[in-house]
């Protein structure tokens, strides 16, 4: 296990590498010029424009900067920003906490909602209820998550008044239900989809069938034999899963108005701010990694017929 877990650990090394070149190539070859633009209307000194630059060090080749980034990333510093003179990671560690609260909502949700209704369709397939759930996942599949979130926030908010339309600043759990529910939509279509399809595929199985003959306790049947099996493809999605709500959150928190990473990726674009944009999207790849590391894992739990050498 040990060994497996070091060849793991270097496979993430090159990975890492080239998704944080790759989107550092993005922000930085892309036309404009994030000093200008913090100049916005004013006429300003040439001079003082490329003192700035060599300050950041962005008079220097795009691939010597991403190694002076990755330099300084070992030691912890994601840079300046340069419209507000602060350390990136200062900024990111006030906007981050807000997203992985509304993240993990969001992944709880999807979690339990989504392999629930999956165990109950699958365990009965080809019924009233499972055609029930295809059509609930068909349509929170087609449904934009920026449609879902304005119909939502129309109806609980404006309709219902059950909720605030827009999410305040001290971010309560209970604010952060409806946003997280939107976020987790898409995902709790494919969880349920997955769960449903390798439950109904694991009852048809011959040590389905022996389990039943040798007279065992329905529960345990279920519960033990048949859900380990069918949890190993939707701990898979899962995995990788809450990198992807990370990613999704921009367009949520843009909707409720929910001062997180979201709006930070909103305003660095919009400043042209590459460096805050790769250090976001640099910890969104590290989440990715060790999830992918963690699943992996997880499978020799599952599975006891899984070995790592």
């Amino acid at each position: 296990m040990g060994r497996y877990v070091a060849r793991r650990l270097l496979q993430m090394i090159p990975v890492f590498i080239g998704s944080t070149l790759l989107i550092f190539l993005m922000m930085y070859a892309l036309p404009g010029d994030p000093v200008r633009a913090l100049a916005g209307e004013q006429n300003v000194d040439q001079t003082q424009i490329d003192s700035l630059k060599a300050e950041y060090g962005l008079d220097k080749p795009v691939l010597v900067q991403y190694l002076m980034y990755l330099g300084k990333l070992f030691q912890g510093d994601f840079g300046m920003q340069i419209a507000s003179q602060r350390p990136i990671a200062e900024v990111i560690a006030e906007a981050y906490p807000v997203t992985i609260q509304l993240t993990m909502f969001a992944f709880v949700f999807t979690v339990v909602a989504g392999i629930t209704l999956g165990v109950l369709a699958g365990l009965k397939p080809d019924t009233l209820r499972d055609r029930g759930l295809l059509l609930l996942t068909l349509l929170l599949i087609s449904v934009p998550s920026f449609v879902l979130g304005r119909l939502s926030q129309y109806f609980f908010a404006f309709q219902l008044g059950v909720v605030e339309p827009n999410v305040s600043l001290e971010e309560s759990w209970n604010e952060l239900l409806l946003p997280a529910s939107v976020l987790a939509a898409l995902s709790l279509a494919y969880v349920a989809r997955l769960t449903r399809t390798s439950v109904a595929e694991n009852l048809r199985s011959d040590y389905m069938r022996t389990a039943v003959a040798k007279g065992l306790p329905r529960r345990r049947i279920v519960g033990v034999h048949l859900m380990r099996n069918s949890m190993i493809p939707v701990v898979t999605f899962l995995g990788t899963d809450l990198g992807t709500l990370m990613a999704g959150a921009v367009v949520t928190e843009g909707i409720f108005n929910i001062h997180g990473v979201g709006s930070l990726v909103f305003e660095a674009l919009r400043r042209r701010e590459g460096a805050t944009v790769v250090g976001i999207v640099t910890l969104i790849v590290l989440v990715y990694l060790i999830c992918s590391l963690l699943v992996d894992l997880l499978y020799a739990v599952l599975d006891p017929r899984i070995r790592y050498a």
